[in-house]
């Protein structure tokens, strides 16, 4: 994980070498797996591809690498398990 623009940043790169700027929102562990969900930071929020990115975390050889959820089902559900998360976080907080 490389955090060129800081400890909530960092730089992906995918199978074809292209690299992407993500914002790290959230860690959680869901169905005994971790996940990382990440904004776009290099893209416009207007873009049609803009969205939430939601990557399984594994360790191999020691190091951490992400690895894509290409299963549609767990990667609905874990959307889904993050979403309760934040909605359960703004409740809990006291509004000023």
């Amino acid at each position: 994980m490389d955090s060129d623009f800081g400890p909530n940043y960092v730089t992906i790169e995918d199978d074809e070498g292209n690299e992407y700027e993500l914002e790290h929102l959230s860690t959680l562990e869901f169905e005994g797996q971790e996940y990382m969900v990440f904004l776009p930071a290099d893209m416009d929020e207007d873009d049609p591809d803009y969205g939430f990115v939601i990557l399984r975390v594994e360790e191999v050889d020691g190091e951490e690498q992400f690895v894509s959820v290409d299963d549609d089902d767990t990667l609905q559900r874990v959307y889904d398990y993050y979403m309760e998360q934040v909605f359960s976080e703004e409740e809990e907080t006291p509004e000023d």
